[in-house]
């Protein structure tokens, strides 16, 4: 399949991969993480036990929204404004972490807080719109596509700020600057998703206000529950290894300047050189996906895993540690593009927006208990190697729980 050969709001839909990629990968995986250790905090591992309580207050926030929001979007076919005003409140809430100096401890967690469950929720929306861009033959080389070409915005995100990062300038202004360049980086490529792609335009007669008619419908979903088992099944694993997931993209940057006295520019330098191993992951696995099945391609993204974090574990050189970081972005970009594919292809069309709530719902509970845990087993020991060894035990359950899915009994055909 060749990029021009892809309708208009497809290429669309796509592109918001490569603008949002800049906050996860700028924001959350490398900068911003370790100026809020080192710097905002800067109590030795008190400050991974806050980031990740951090991260999980803001999952936990999406966690208990995105099921009503989805319901909402659903019926009243709003899916594009809620996309439209979640990821421009992340751009906002992100430009406003430029004030975020050393000692602002509760300022950065809140701004931060809000910037990541606004970045969140739109994710809830933007997942949603797959089955409308994509025919089902090849929705899982379309979504590999998509997360490929996220990682190349990662990666372009991370050349935009590195020379502001090794400027010298005073008060950490070369770092915090680059807060507001991800702000207009996001703002900027996320235009063309918001112009090309299209929410129905089907009139919808409402009896009731949008918050009855959401917990109507979400109430009717969790009474038959019973005729979605392979979703429920899925979402129980994915919750299992997001979690993992989850806590390598949220520490990987602390976890390097901590044990191996990785610099900023080094940190990033490192993610330069992750990107361009997710986009291959993602686009190998988009093709394995469509043709030997999801299930298989997930399974060896798992074992993947597995073996790349007990690698980190056993890691002694910095050096070795860049392996690694190639070793994970593979399998980070075939884990995510076959995992929406797969939950896509499970769930009725007619409740797209409302089951990716759910499953935003499963990855963002998830996301409570990982960055938590790792967080304050780091800050307990002292050592974040003994964080590591969590991480492997939810790849290992969501392998496990994986087995159990029924990938013939798909209900969106």
């Amino acid at each position: 399949m060749k990029l021009r050969e892809l309708k208009k709001n497809t290429v669309g839909w796509i592109l918001y991969d490569f603008a949002d990629s800049s906050f996860v990968t700028v924001m959350v995986t490398v900068l911003f993480s370790m100026y809020f250790k080192d710097h905002i905090v800067g109590k030795g591992e008190l400050g991974t036990a806050l980031w990740g309580r951090a991260i999980s207050v803001s999952m936990f926030m999406v966690a208990v929204l995105a099921p009503i929001l989805g319901a909402i979007a659903d019926y009243s076919h709003s899916k594009k404004l809620l996309l439209t005003i979640f990821t421009y409140s992340c751009v906002g809430f992100t430009a406003l972490l430029f004030f975020a100096k050393p000692g602002m401890i509760v300022f950065s967690m809140i701004v931060f807080i809000l910037a990541n469950f606004s970045f969140n929720s739109a994710n809830v929306f933007y997942n949603a719109f797959l089955p409308s861009v994509a025919e089902p033959k090849n929705i899982g080389r379309i979504s590999g596509i998509a997360w490929g070409v996220g990682y190349l915005g990662g990666l372009a995100s991370l050349l935009m700020i590195m020379p502001v990062v090794g400027l010298v300038l005073s008060n950490f202004l070369n770092i915090r600057l680059n807060f507001v360049l991800v702000a207009i980086f996001y703002a900027i490529f996320a235009l063309p998703t918001m112009l090309w792609v299209r929410d129905s335009s089907e009139r919808v007669k409402r009896e009731d206000s949008y918050i009855v008619i959401a917990f109507t419908r979400l109430k009717d979903t969790l009474l038959n529950l019973k005729s979605y088992r392979e979703i429920i099944k899925f979402l129980i694993s994915f919750l299992m290894y997001n979690d993992g997931i989850t806590v390598v993209i949220s520490f990987a940057a602390i976890y390097g300047t901590t044990r191996f006295g990785m610099s900023a520019k080094e940190m990033i330098f490192y993610f330069i050189l992750a990107q361009p191993a997710s986009f291959f992951g993602a686009l190998l696995f988009g093709y394995l996906f469509d043709k030997i099945g999801a299930k298989k391609s997930i399974n060896i993204t798992l074992i993947m895993w597995i073996l790349t974090v007990l690698w980190v574990y056993f890691c002694k050189t910095k050096i070795e540690y860049y392996f690694i970081g190639l070793a994970a972005g593979f399998a980070m970009g075939a884990c995510q593009a076959n995992s929406r594919a797969f939950f896509t292809q499970l769930t009725p069309v007619e409740k797209m927006t409302e089951f990716f709530g759910f499953y935003s719902v499963t990855g963002r509970l998830a996301s409570v208990i990982g960055p938590l845990l790792y967080g304050e087993i780091a800050r307990r020991t002292g050592d974040q190697r003994m964080a590591i060894l969590s991480i492997v035990v939810f790849f290992v359950l969501g392998f496990i729980f994986l087995q159990f899915v029924n990938e013939e009994k798909v209900t969106n055909n």
